[in-house]
């Protein structure tokens, strides 16, 4: 007997329901899957607008007619509401939202505190060690140019502390003259906390107070006949007026960003310029997902409720279009900084250049994104071609293994579609339980994990599976195949050409046997080299992060009577695992818990 259809959803009932409350709505298919979510002052006003309208926008209409199920949230304020609303967009990515997709948190400079000679490092996390914290900057590389500048200009060191704890000479940092060698004390406490400060003062923005007391400095060295010192602050002093020229932008003086956003071909684009103390720190590009005809207003509303309430904000934001929900996010934002945190969009004088300069990049990177992605999508019409597919593939997958000499197996496996690599897919397979450097026993195992939840029903199969190697590797994959009973998928190996050179591999196809030499012209060889490459560089950093943990792990956790406190305390004392290798019995045994006989058992296990 067949069930009952579920009744179709009476939007209209459903709002005679509602409160005038603020609140969340979220609305739900017939399959359970949420399709929208919402905030409003007014629930029963703003849900209303989607059932008691006689006309709706094309992209409202077509959501409507899926709704199955509808769910409210009352919340205390409207404010409430954008935060809840932001929160669950993020975490559930209802289909027809703008979801940013970027889930990465900022990078900083990190200045360590509580040591006699600091260091200066890249920082990525939770802010709990002590010291200071700069930042936060726009991308990776732009943490690395400004650490890189900051050696040249104040030589603060930036190795880590359990290389520092063990010099016994200067490294080659100090032999090119970007390191003051406090590891072997060839500065003074004193001088190194006063370029420590310096370097502190740049960071904060005070740039030009640095370059007035290093040419005060420089004047008294001169007096004093300490013409080599004078000269080499005479240098630096040209470099940071240099560097002031490039980096420092007059107007923007207050911290900003300046966000821009631009639309075109379902694709969209927000360029953000971030200043920090009035100097530039670059710019970022984000490509948010798009509900068919949103408009550059809806997008800039949903980029800063999802990326700034959760992270640090400046004082202003720059808007390239006005926002409905402008006021109530200044409200969210002010409180969550603790200061006055403006929104404007109408604006002259430079922060209108700024502005403009957003919109160019926002127009110039989305124009090279979208040239990009009719490349990608070339490449896959002609992999279809080349393959004979009965249409273009929706996802590839490609697998690798990675080993030092069979140490720390690892098996990688890369997911990419028409839009490119899709990396929330990707995944590892530490490889247990076989002779070491078999490659076929690793693929096979690898294989037989990641199809067994596609036989159980479970995950997404691939149009084509990419195996890097050739006909004994592409065996593995078809014998894993139909041991699990999985069809129709097109195994194809990829096995590098005559001295190992780009452009002749050759692809082996399971389906006919047949070999392949597309050439180094081929679209479709450039897609599938790309994925090969991505796979090969995805299982060579996962192997070799098991091999430095398995190789640190195995020399002191396997000493008996070594626990984890011990351990923590051994590698605190000494720096790391190379500082406890250099020690000798007498200064294990200065650690507390360890006696005599323990103490000549790790040293035993240390040096073989």
């Amino acid at each position: 007997m067949q069930p009952d259809p579920m009744p179709a959803f009476d939007g209209k009932a459903f709002v005679r329901t509602l409160t005038t409350s603020p609140g969340v709505y979220r609305y739900f298919d017939a399959d359970g899957e949420l399709l929208y979510v919402g905030k409003a002052g007014n629930l029963k006003k703003r849900v209303g607008s989607y059932f008691l309208k006689p006309r709706m926008e094309p992209r409202i209409a077509a959501m409507v007619a899926q709704i199955a199920r509808a769910e409210i949230t009352i919340t205390r304020t409207e404010g409430e509401a954008l935060l809840l609303e932001s929160q669950l967009i993020k975490s559930l990515k209802p289909r027809y939202n703008i979801l940013l997709r970027d889930d990465k948190s900022y990078p900083y400079i990190y200045l360590s505190g509580g040591e006699d000679y600091p260091r200066l490092a890249f920082h990525r996390g939770a802010k709990n060690m002590p010291g200071r914290y700069f930042g936060p900057y726009p991308s990776t590389f732009a943490v690395r140019e400004s650490l890189n500048l900051m050696q040249k200009l104040f030589k603060v060191r930036q190795c880590e502390d359990s290389y520092f704890r063990n010099r016994s000479r200067p490294c080659l940092q100090h032999q090119i003259g970007r390191c003051t060698a406090p590891c072997v004390q060839l500065i003074t406490v004193e001088d190194y906390r006063n370029d420590v400060r310096h370097a502190e003062m740049f960071l904060e923005g005070r740039s030009s107070a640095v370059i007035d007391e290093l040419a005060g400095d420089m004047d008294k060295a001169a007096r004093a006949l300490e013409f080599e010192r004078a000269a080499a602050m005479r240098d630096q002093v040209a470099s940071l007026r240099q560097l002031q020229a490039q980096h420092h932008v007059q107007g923007a003086s207050a911290d900003m960003d300046v966000i821009a956003c631009r639309i075109e071909s379902g694709m969209a684009c927000v360029s953000v310029l971030f200043f920090r103390n009035g100097i530039s720190l670059g710019t970022r590009d984000f490509f948010p997902r798009l509900p068919l005809d949103a408009e550059p207003a809806d997008v800039l509303s949903q980029f800063v409720a999802q990326y700034y309430l959760d992270r640090p904000v400046p004082r202003e934001l720059i808007l390239g279009e006005p926002i409905s929900d402008q006021d109530i996010l200044a409200d969210l934002l002010t409180q969550q900084s603790g200061r006055t945190v403006e929104l404007k969009h109408s604006v002259r004088g430079e922060r209108a250049r700024f502005l403009q300069m957003a919109e160019r990049n926002a127009q110039a990177s989305l124009t090279a994104r979208l040239a990009s992605r009719q490349t990608l999508g070339a490449r896959f019409d002609d992999l279809q071609k080349l393959l004979e597919l009965d249409e273009s593939p929706r996802r590839i997958e490609c697998f690798d293994i990675s080993h030092t000499m069979g140490e720390a197996t690892v098996a990688s496996c890369v997911v990419f579609g028409p839009e490119g690599p899709e990396k929330s897919h990707y995944r590892r397979f530490n490889i247990t339980g076989i002779t070491p450097g078999d490659d076929y026993a690793a693929m096979h195992q690898a294989l037989t994990r990641r199809f067994r939840k596609v036989a159980e029903g479970e995950g997404a199969s691939p149009d084509v599976l990419l195996i890097d190697g050739g006909s004994g590797q592409v065996a593995q994959a078809l014998g894993v195949l139909k041991e699990l009973g999985v069809a129709g998928i097109h195994v194809v190996g990829v096995a590098k050409g005559p001295g190992r050179r780009a452009g002749e591999e050759t692809l082996v196809l399971a389906d006919s046997g047949r070999n392949l030499h597309p050439g180094p012209a081929s679209p479709a060889l450039h897609l599938v080299a790309a994925v090969r490459d991505e796979a090969h560089r995805f299982a060579i950093s996962g192997h070799r992060k098991r091999r430095e943990k398995a190789r640190e792990r195995s020399v002191l956790e396997d000493v008996p009577g070594i626990g984890a406190r011990r351990r923590s305390a051994l590698l605190k004392a000494f720096g790391g695992l190379a500082g406890v290798e250099a020690a000798g019995v007498e200064e294990l045994m200065r650690i507390k818990g360890i006696d005599r006989g323990l103490a000549e058992r790790i040293y035993a296990a240390l040096h073989g």
